[in-house]
């Protein structure tokens, strides 16, 4: 199955995203908790196998945890982060939702609850490395990484965000510990606005299970909206394809990702099951490579995906 489950959008009340209808039902936590664990049965029963989550995901992380201690699969996968605390209390009105900190204080405070995804936890990554954030310079952080590596036989990685996404992965692979490598998995943005990554395509898609792709949709921007008439032309070929492919929309964008890095594994960031059914629909079809192609030539430059990003509000 190359579709995973990312649980950022069940595990808290918002998210960067665009959404054409807006729930007036009040929020309440228990309701959530109890969508968020159908979710996981739903994609579970689909044949979804992958789950990527973060103790920045609100209660995520602890609603995998409890849905994974009624399992016994050894063909589950879960991955994790550290760097992120969820900060907003379940509060649609907060001001803030998360706060950054790559200190080794945080990773050694993170893992003590994040390895209790043991052992499911395969992938154990650096939340959103970035080039200001000290992760790649600091040596400390590095061997105790390297130590959780040997000791729990996890694969070590980091998400990457932002315009510097590709320096942040050449920074990233040179880094060695004992004499080896020790980022191996890296999940990063690819879609069709955002290709930056492409230039990595060779190298990312050899790690083959470790490489990981989120934000395949652009955070909604895929899905065909009024609000971005500078895409009309995009959309107007994704609904060709999807009524071609008799897919939904959401379904041709991520199956672009897998058609150019067919060895990652695409996360699908739903909220609710009909919502998971259509992404599922990425494995009954393949592209032509002319559409393919069509599809790329769609891509905009770093700056202004991430610009446009910016814009975007919690939801």
């Amino acid at each position: 199955m190359s579709i995973g489950l990312g649980t950022a959008a069940i595990g808290r009340p918002l998210y960067i995203n665009l959404k054409k209808d807006k729930n007036k039902t009040p929020f309440s936590l228990s309701d959530f908790k109890k969508s968020g664990l159908k979710i996981l049965d739903n994609a579970y029963e689909n044949g979804v196998r992958f789950f990527d989550t973060s103790p920045g995901y609100g209660m995520a992380e602890e609603l995998l945890l409890e849905w994974l201690q009624k399992k016994n699969d050894a063909s589950i996968i879960a991955s994790t982060k550290w760097g992120y605390t969820y900060v907003a209390n379940f509060d649609p009105n907060a001001k803030v939702h998360e706060i950054k900190e790559h200190s080794l204080q945080k990773l050694n405070e993170q893992w003590s609850f994040s390895k209790k995804l043991l052992p499911y936890l395969k992938i154990y990554q650096v939340h959103s490395a970035t080039l200001d954030s000290g992760i790649l310079e600091d040596e400390s952080i590095h061997k105790r990484l390297h130590q959780l590596k040997k000791e729990n036989n996890l694969i070590i990685g980091l998400t990457t965000t932002g315009i510097h996404q590709i320096e942040v992965l050449k920074k990233a692979l040179e880094i060695k510990v004992e004499g080896e490598k020790l980022f191996q998995s890296f999940q990063c943005t690819f879609n069709i606005l955002d290709q930056s990554i492409f230039s990595f395509r060779e190298e990312l898609d050899n790690l083959k299970d470790s490489f990981i792709i989120k934000e395949a949709l652009a955070n909604g921007r895929l899905i065909p909206n009024e609000n971005y008439p500078e895409y009309s032309n995009l959309y107007a070929f994704i609904k060709l394809l999807s009524e071609k492919y008799n897919v939904g929309e959401d379904a041709i964008a991520l199956r672009y990702c897998l058609e150019v890095f067919p060895s990652a594994k695409v996360l699908s960031g739903v909220t609710k099951s009909s919502h998971l059914l259509s992404n599922l629909k990425v494995n009954d079809f393949k592209l032509l490579p002319s559409e393919i192609e069509k599809l790329t030539d769609f891509g905009i430059s770093a700056k202004e995906y991430w610009q446009e990003r910016k814009e975007l509000t919690w939801r």
